[in-house]
């Protein structure tokens, strides 16, 4: 056990930013189960295990990461201005607000929901500002390291209103409106940043070196800012009241749904084409597999909630078992990882 390491302080000195992905995955599977749980009406029982089993890798997890911004902080600011694993910094509040919408949705309580997704929209929004600053001011970053890792802090801001747009007809007065604000900021500073990224990381594709196989698995990412962007969008719609004529976001959240379906094909053949003809080693980066395909998956299905053509839901509810299965490879090769203690080498 922990033979990698040198020594067992090395769990937290070497505690990557990313380790949140995969609360966010476990959140965003866990609610994707109950939608499609009409289908299989055990997919309920799933729902709920995975959110307590979310819950408990969360505080698992929060303990190393704070500890090493006391005991290493060298080691964590040396991260936070990274090219490549700043933008992973944002997991832990994305992860409390998925984990928000998970006691919402499965945990069907509001207080803690309301807890998670205030403390999650907070540091978010420190995210969003802090990150594109040191890359803004940075005179190091160079055309590699441009990756879809760095849509993760406009995903983080698109997934505020997931949970906060069903916080909204909960409140009243000042704290109504400071929510309204904060959700209509998070969707619009997020959706307009992923398109201005989203332009940039296409020129790497393009114009650039392929991906190294390591970061293969965040082509997937791109999924992310589409599926948790019409969830979040369809959520605002439905529960803000100032809006009389909701087709119009339908529609355009159908056509947003529409350009994930052709990222979803492109995304599943790079990887088999970096499978056949490159590699694909496991990392942590293998955890960039399941959120977006997740929040894609839970998005399909409320489109079909929407327009009821029975063939959206039927690709929804197919690429939920390839999140499923996704899911459960990638916990397996983590948990091995583990306790080997590979993923606190020092890099």
């Amino acid at each position: 056990m922990l033979e990698a390491c040198e020594s067992k302080w090395d769990i937290v000195k070497n505690f990557v930013p990313s380790w949140f992905a995969s609360v966010m995955g476990t959140g965003i599977l866990a609610i994707s189960s109950i939608m499609y749980s009409s289908y299989l009406p055990i997919l309920n029982d799933v729902a709920v295990v995975l959110f307590y089993f979310n819950v408990l890798m969360f505080f698992a997890f929060i303990i190393p990461w704070t500890l090493r911004w006391i005991m290493y902080p060298k080691n964590a600011f040396a991260d936070l201005k990274h090219p490549i694993l700043s933008s992973f910094y944002p997991t832990v509040a994305v992860a409390m607000l998925v984990l928000g919408s998970d006691f919402i949705n499965i945990g069907h309580s509001m207080f803690i929901g309301k807890i998670f997704w205030g403390i999650g929209a907070i540091g978010m929004a420190i995210f969003s500002i802090v990150i594109p600053f040191y890359m803004f001011k940075s005179d190091h970053i160079k055309l590699d390291h441009v990756n879809p890792g760095w849509y993760i802090p406009p995903v983080g801001l698109i997934v505020i209103p997931i949970a906060g747009s069903l916080i909204m007809p909960h409140l009243s007065g000042i704290w109504y409106e400071l929510t309204v604000l904060v959700n209509y900021f998070g969707w619009g500073a997020g959706f307009f940043l992923y398109l201005a990224l989203l332009a940039i990381v296409i020129y790497r594709f393009i114009l650039h070196n392929p991906l190294p196989s390591t970061l293969a698995p965040t082509i997937w990412i791109n999924l992310g800012p589409i599926g948790a962007g019409v969830i979040a969008l369809l959520n605002l719609v439905n529960n803000s009241s100032f809006i009389p004529i909701k087709e119009p976001f339908y529609v355009f959240s159908f056509l947003f749904w529409g350009f994930g379906l052709w990222w979803a094909v492109m995304a599943i053949i790079m990887t088999i084409y970096y499978i056949k003809n490159l590699k694909l080693p496991y990392g942590m980066p293998w955890w960039a597999f399941i959120f977006p395909l997740g929040a894609y998956v839970a998005s399909t299905h409320l489109i079909y909630g929407i327009f009821h053509y029975n063939i959206i839901d039927y690709i929804g509810f197919g690429l939920y078992w390839l999140l499923f299965g996704l899911w459960a490879i990638t916990l397996i090769k983590t948990a091995i990882a583990t306790y080997h203690g590979y993923p606190f080498k020092g890099h």
